[in-house]
This record gives structure tokens, sequence and C-alpha cells, in this order.
């Protein structure tokens, strides 16, 4: 029966779905993929009651684990009252909860909760509170951003502005809003380098700079790419003095990942725009929300033209807001960011000895985060890391490579007996991927 269920979807799903960062025409003729059926806690199933451990908390949302049963008595409970309501000019009970939580969780100064769908409209929200801030506030000429090498911020049109990752930002160039990119500081070697560059374009160009918008001390889709504390606090203290916005985008960084709630908390630092999604919901359903400084929301007051005249359909949901709140209950009531410390330890542990392998170029490890870069090829587009992908798979665990690294983001809650599995699976696999597989 799972055999011709499963043929059936995969016959459906090559003849109408398009799918995400996925080559098309390969995948039609060739790929034969995983169909998920249902997961629990750390595991995936698929049609056929495959187990496969989810190395990456399906795409960096689920880090309370898959379906946790009070975030699914917490959906039912909502359903029961309230399924959807319109935010503009009237309330409900989720939202007003979530935002007193929010402000509760977050670096201290910021007080005002803007929500949104995902983590690309929650970065496009900040963007547009720092333009129109700064054209009703005396400055209209900052129409300017300052982002990194490498960043990856979203994919709305104005978010790739400031993305750094080719692939995915050059089909739009000619159309994207101003964006300076600076050196990534993720290579220790070009550190200060980056710094510089930094405060120099910040020096040069404040008048017509609106935001300085960062992933805080992990570059994600950029390969894990990791930097120091150090570097957020002089970002935040040259914001400060050439009086120029900071946006912290904690949407994968956040919520414990990074082994504080914030990354920012790393730093001891407060942005003045700070936006969060993925797994501010536990991975349950579409949320995100800006967090914005007193300052900011004090300068759409006034004349209703100054307003933010923006939203969503689906903006502040009371399904994903009591969500959202169970989720802060839970990390709360449990301790979840308490213990990362452990299970970082043995990523951390792990990924050292990767380096050691002689086919591993570098590997990094910070909080739940654990990668390494494959020699060869570079990039997002290389081929090495999807070796590494199917054997793993033989294996039992999903991994969903960025081209020649490979990367573990688990749930933060993972046993720590899966996640040793997860790692020893991890090394397995990249041993495995040199050994050509014998032709069928």
């Amino acid at each position: 029966m799972g055999g011709e269920r499963r043929d059936r979807i995969v016959a459906l799903d090559k003849r109408h779905v398009w799918h995400p960062y996925t080559p098309m025409g390969p995948y039609i003729a060739a790929t034969d993929p995983l169909v998920i059926d249902r997961a629990e806690g750390c595991t995936l199933f698929d049609v056929d009651g495959r187990a496969f451990l989810d190395a990456n908390a399906s795409w960096w949302t689920s880090n309370l684990g898959h379906r946790h049963p009070r975030l699914v008595a917490a959906l039912e409970r909502q359903a029961g009252r309230l399924c959807h309501a319109p935010l503009a000019g009237i309330t409900h009970e989720p939202a007003a909860e979530l935002a007193l939580a929010l402000v509760r969780a977050a670096p201290d100064g910021l007080e005002h909760v803007f929500y949104s769908d995902d983590g690309s409209t929650a970065v496009e929200v900040a963007m547009k509170l720092a333009l129109q801030f700064w054209a009703q506030n005396g400055r209209p000429e900052r129409r300017r951003f300052v982002a990194l090498d490498g960043a990856f911020h979203g994919e709305t049109l104005g978010v790739t502005a400031l993305g750094g990752v080719e692939v995915f930002r050059r089909p739009f160039a000619g159309v994207l809003l101003e964006c300076v990119h600076v050196p990534s500081p993720g290579d220790p070697a070009s550190y200060e380098r980056a710094f510089d560059a930094l405060a120099r374009t910040i020096r040069e160009g404040a008048d017509t700079i609106a935001a300085v918008v960062l992933e805080p001390l992990v570059q994600g889709a950029a390969g894990m790419r990791v930097y120091a504390p150090e570097y957020l606090r002089l970002v935040r203290d040259l914001c400060t003095r050439h009086d120029v916005f900071l946006v912290a985008d904690e949407v994968f960084t956040g919520y414990g990942r990074t082994g504080t709630m914030w990354a920012c908390d790393r730093a001891r630092i407060t942005p003045d725009l700070l936006c969060t999604a993925k797994g501010m919901s536990g991975g349950m359903l579409p949320m995100a929300a800006t967090l914005a400084t007193r300052r900011i929301f004090e300068g759409f007051l006034g004349d209703p033209s100054r307003a933010f005249y923006y939203g969503h359909s689906f903006c502040g949901n009371p399904l994903g807001a009591a969500v959202a709140l169970e989720v802060l209950r839970i990390y709360d009531e449990a301790k979840v960011v308490e213990g990362v410390s452990e299970r970082a330890r043995e990523i951390e542990r792990a990924f050292s000895d990767l380096a050691e392998l002689p086919f591993v170029a570098r590997s990094r490890a910070l909080g739940m985060i654990g990668a390494l870069e494959l020699e060869g090829d570079a990039g997002y587009l290389a081929s090495a890391g999807w070796r590494v992908y199917l054997e793993a798979l033989e294996r039992g665990v999903y991994l969903r490579p960025l081209g020649n690294v490979v990367y573990v983001t688990p749930a933060l809650t993972i046993p720590v007996a899966d996640l040793r599995r997860l790692l020893r699976v991890v090394r397995e696999s990249v041993e495995a991927a040199r050994v050509p597989r014998p032709q069928a």
C-alpha cells in the first residue's frame, strides 16, 4: 500500500509542484524524493515507514521538535475559539499577550511588536520602517542599506537587495534597492579588514544610510559562517555614533540557536529593530515579528499620513500567536536555552574532530550549530555536500547541505543519545562520500 501511495504522491508532485531552491529539470527527470508522512520529536517518517533523524529541525524552525504535545494542544484550543481576525484597528488576546511576552524576552529597549508572516517579511518590515522613519523625520536622503558579503535575509523583493549570495540575488539585480555590501567577518584572517571596511562605509556614508542589517554571529545560508560577538558590539557602537539604525535579523539565530535566547545577548547589545520567525512558532505555523524601540515607534505618531500603512491578511493571526505564546512558555518552564550548553559541547567536540579529516577544509560550531566545509568546489551550487546527504539518508539521517558545507542544526531539545547518533552518522557519511560508489 505504501508503494502505491508513494508512487501517486511523487507523480502528482512532479506534474504540478514547483519546489523551492530546486533545479526542476533534474528533479523531475532523476530525483527519487523523500515523501514525508508524519513527524514526532526529532524524527521524520516517510510513507514507507522509514525513520530519519531531522538534522536541521525542518529548515531551522522546529526548535522544540515536531508535534510538541503542548503546541498541538494550544493550536487545538485556539482553533475552537477563533481562527482568524484582522489586526487592523481591532485586537485579540493571543496577539496582545504574545507581544508582552516577546518584549519581556527581547533585549532591553525593544518595546513594540509588528507581526508578519515569515522571516522575509519580518526583515522587509524592518527595511520599510527604517526608510519611512527617516523620510518623515528630517532625513529623507537616508535610503541605502549596508549588509555583509554572503548575507541572506529572505526572498521578498525588498530583502533580496540585502542578499550577498549571488545565485539568489543575480536575477533581480537591476530592480533592487541600493545596498552596500561589506566584507564578512566570518573569516578570522580578515576580521580587522572586515570591520575597517564597515567603519569606513558608515563614516563616509552615514548621511545616506537608513540601516545596517546583520545576521548576528552566524551567516546561515552563506555556509554557517561564524563571527565574534566583539564585531557586533563594535557595529552597535558605530551605528549609535553615526545615528544609523542597526537591524538584527534573528530569524535563524534567535530562540536559543547560538546558546542564548538571542545572538544579540551574547554581545550584550540591543538593536534598533529585531526580526524573528522560524523557531518563534516552533515550526507549526507561519508567524513572524519585528520588534522596535520606542524612538522608532514614536516616529510614526502624529498626523495620520505618518502611520505605517503596511500589513498582511494573517498579520498577528490568532492561531499562530497562540502557538508562539505557548512556545515562550515552554522555553521558560522547561529552561530550554539552559539545556543547550550540554548539547553544544557535543556538537563542538564532534566538529572539531571532523576538522582533522584530510578532505575537510575547516569546521566551526556555535551553540546548536555545527558546520564543516569539504575541500574542492565551494559555494551554494557545489555538489560535494549532496554526496554526504545521500550517505546520511542510507543511515537514517536527513541532512540538507549548503553546497560544499555540511551542517547540523537539530532541535534544541534533541535527546543527547540521538544527538550522538546524528553526529556519528555525519562523520560516517563524510568519510563514505569520499569513496566512489560501485557502478550498478
